[in-house]
């Protein structure tokens, strides 16, 4: 085997061990769970039994994880540095676990439209914190005061459209797929401005 492989194995039987241990599972419960006997699976732990793709699928089931995070390689990047659109004061960062999910930052300077058709509405959620000054959002007929280190989560099917209050406000806002798509169109400038 080589380094990589034997590094990757070890951390695979870590995570089980690790998992097992979280859930307040003895040997005997997740070998019940997994369906394999307590020997074979205090081996695994081990180091004492190789690694068999069909018991790794049956055991991430039983430890309520998949495959992909069990195998996981631990030496992928865990830093990302942002997509800087400086032209509508955006910092954007993908999240690799959710792809379609993008992490925004974004510092607004002007009020909400007045104007309700420039409210948009499109498929998605939306999650937003503020992290300076006050946010106001417009949400299907309301008007949200959103104050430092408070948070708001909605639907992106209501009409919305979010500004600043009384001076800059700095947000971070995370879209899932559909939301982040809602944010690009043809007219992404305004989308970014008033949402």
């Amino acid at each position: 085997m080589t380094q990589d492989t034997d590094d990757l194995d070890g951390l695979v039987r870590k995570r089980i061990r690790a998992l097992r241990v979280a859930q307040g599972w003895s040997l005997e419960e997740l070998a019940a769970r997994a369906k394999v006997s307590q020997s074979t699976l205090s081996r695994i732990e081990n180091g004492q039994r190789r690694l068999a793709l069909d018991q790794l699928v049956t055991l991430a089931r039983a430890l309520d994880t998949s495959l992909d995070q069990l195998v996981e390689n631990a030496s992928d990047d865990v830093i990302i540095s942002p997509m800087i659109d400086a032209s509508h004061g955006l910092m954007r960062w993908p999240i690799r676990a959710e792809p379609g999910m993008t992490v925004v930052r974004q510092r607004m300077t002007e009020p909400p439209p007045e104007n309700a058709a420039k409210m948009r509405a499109h498929p998605g959620r939306e999650w937003l914190v503020v992290l300076s000054g006050t946010a106001i959002l417009l949400l299907a007929g309301r008007r949200l005061r959103i104050e430092t280190n408070q948070a708001a989560e909605f639907p992106t099917m209501l009409p919305h459209a979010i500004g600043s209050a009384g001076g800059p406000c700095e947000i971070l806002g995370i879209f899932d797929r559909d939301a982040r798509r809602g944010h690009h169109g043809t007219d992404s400038a305004q989308a970014t401005k008033s949402d």
